[in-house]
């Protein structure tokens, strides 16, 4: 049966909304296209109509994990108005961002895997990160009104790090400890 233009275009959000949050569980690797295809309730037949190769659903739910992570930056930012860096701060570096493989961080998720990409979802991870450290600039900017840049860098490798960290050590009090240093460390740079 031939689907219609407007389910087809439906389809294929549904595998990028999927592929994003089962690369982030499972690695670009770590899955296949037949089991990426059943987690978005189609069968594999359909997938080259919609996408020229793995490669390219891995760009584009790549770009959309990027993109909906920025979203929720954003989102604890309009929460907590007074204090919108240190919202970011607290939703990141925590136990429950932690906790969320399949819908946290896709830098720390993925990052690895994407310097093994091609350039595509290296490009994509790049817009990405560029959001990031643009909202970060423009968060510290209102903080401590002082050039932003190098100073975005630093806590994003920090956030990122700590992250990564805490998700690979199988002591719990060691996984906080990173994520309460970073917060501390973060709070003396934009101090500095």
């Amino acid at each position: 049966m031939r689907v219609s233009r407007i389910q087809a275009a439906e389809n294929r959000e549904a595998v990028i909304n999927v592929a994003s949050r089962l690369f982030r569980e499972c690695g670009f690797d770590g899955i296949g296209l037949k089991d990426l295809m059943k987690g978005a309730g189609l069968t594999q037949g359909g997938f080259y109509k919609q996408f020229a190769s793995k490669e390219d659903l891995a760009a584009q739910a790549s770009r959309r994990a990027l993109e909906s992570a920025t979203l929720r930056w954003s989102t604890a930012t309009a929460a907590k108005p007074e204090d919108p860096l240190g919202a970011v701060i607290a939703f990141y570096l925590s136990t429950e961002h932690r906790e969320e493989k399949m819908d946290g961080c896709p830098v720390v998720a993925l990052g690895s895997d994407a310097a093994r990409q091609g350039s595509d979802v290296k490009a994509s991870f790049e817009a990405g990160i560029k959001s990031y450290l643009e909202l970060l600039g423009r968060l510290i900017a209102e903080t401590d009104g002082e050039e932003p840049d190098g100073k975005a860098m630093v806590i994003l490798a920090t956030m990122v790090g700590a992250l990564t960290l805490s998700r690979v050590v199988n002591d719990p009090d060691l996984a906080q400890a990173f994520l309460d240093r970073a917060v501390e460390h973060i709070r003396e740079t934009v101090a500095a």
